[in-house]
């Protein structure tokens, strides 16, 4: 791998580390994450799934992931009905 494709793989690692999830995920509007926290604890309420704040590693990767596809599958929604003129209280 050449020098300059390995510095710019470090680089971006390094910058991806400091977003708001613990693998390195990163909010594209870091305004946003007090609200994308809450939907969160939202969804993770109604599938019975005890999310907290920080490490989530003892949960199983089933688990989280149907949280983050619901968030994924109403964000979605709420985007197509912007779009087509139609409002919803999400």
């Amino acid at each position: 791998m050449s020098e300059k494709i390995s510095f710019y793989m470090e680089e971006e690692t390094m910058s991806n580390t400091s977003g708001t999830g613990s693998n390195g995920s990163r909010m594209e509007v870091p305004e946003a994450k007090e609200a994308m926290n809450r939907f969160k604890m939202e969804v993770d309420r109604e599938f019975g799934v005890k999310v907290k704040e920080g490490y989530n590693g003892d949960l199983a990767s089933a688990q989280t992931g149907s949280i983050g596809g619901e968030m994924v599958r109403r964000m979605i929604k709420k985007q197509e009905e912007q779009m087509s003129g139609q409002n919803s209280g999400m």
